[in-house]
C-alpha cells in the first residue's frame, strides 16, 4: 500500500520551535485554523502536543490534503479535524476560530494572497484572536540573511509573483484589517515568527 503522507526536511527542523511559540501565545484549548497546511507534519505534530487544540488544517491543493489526510488516518488524533479544501482568495470560512495559522506561505503566493489571508482574519477572529505567521520575510527593505535573498531571486524566477515579503508591508495591510503587530521572534535558519493580534 502506497504511503500518501508527505515529509518536509524543513518541517521535520522547524515544527518544534513553531510549536512553542505557540504554546507561549495561544491557552490549552483553543480552535485552530491552518491555511495552506502543506504536508500536515505541522498540524499532526501540534495536534499531538495539544490535545486541547482544535485543529482545523487545510489546503488548495488536492495533493496535499491527501497527504493531510493519511498523517491524520496514522496519528489518529481526535483533535485533528478533516483536511478542508480552502483558498482564502475564494472563501473566507466562517469558524469559530480562536487563531489563524499560516507557516511558509506569504512568499510562496502572490500578494493577493497575503492581501485575502489578512481580511480573513480581520474578519472572522474575535477580539484578542490571533494570526500567527511563519516565514522569511525582508526587514527595513533588506532580507534577514545572505541565504534569503538568494531564496528571493530563485522565488522569482520561478514565479514573478512570488518572493519574500516586507514585514512593514505585511504589518501596515494588517493594520488595515483592524490587526496589530504584538511580537516578532526570531527562528532558526533566519526565519520568523510574526504574532498579529485582532484589535478591539
Amino acid at each position: 500500500m502506497i504511503d500518501a503522507r508527505l515529509k518536509s526536511p524543513a518541517t521535520a527542523r522547524n515544527r518544534q520551535p513553531i510549536l512553542e511559540v505557540l504554546q507561549q501565545e495561544l491557552p490549552e484549548r483553543a480552535r485552530v485554523l491552518e491555511v495552506a497546511s502543506g504536508s500536515g507534519e505541522h498540524a499532526v505534530h501540534c495536534a499531538s502536543a495539544m490535545p486541547g487544540w482544535e485543529w482545523q488544517p487545510s489546503d488548495p491543493n488536492p495533493h496535499a490534503r491527501r497527504s493531510i489526510e493519511a498523517w491524520r488516518a496514522h496519528a489518529g488524533l481526535p483533535n485533528l479535524h478533516d483536511p478542508m479544501a480552502l483558498d482564502v482568495t475564494i472563501v473566507c470560512p466562517a469558524g469559530p476560530y480562536d487563531a489563524i495559522v499560516a507557516i511558509n506561505l506569504l512568499h510562496i503566493s502572490p500578494w493577493e494572497v497575503s492581501e485575502a489571508l489578512l481580511a480573513c482574519a480581520g474578519r472572522r477572529l474575535p477580539e484578542g484572536g490571533m494570526l500567527y505567521l511563519y516565514g522569511p520575510f525582508r526587514r527595513a527593505g533588506r532580507p534577514t540573511a545572505p541565504s534569503n535573498a538568494a531564496f528571493d531571486a530563485d522565488l522569482r524566477a520561478r514565479d514573478p509573483r512570488w518572493g519574500i515579503r516586507e514585514l512593514d508591508a505585511v504589518t501596515a495591510e494588517a493594520a488595515r484589517q483592524g490587526l496589530v503587530l504584538v511580537r516578532v521572534v526570531e527562528m532558526p535558519a533566519n526565519n520568523l515568527s510574526v504574532i498579529l493580534r485582532k484589535n478591539a
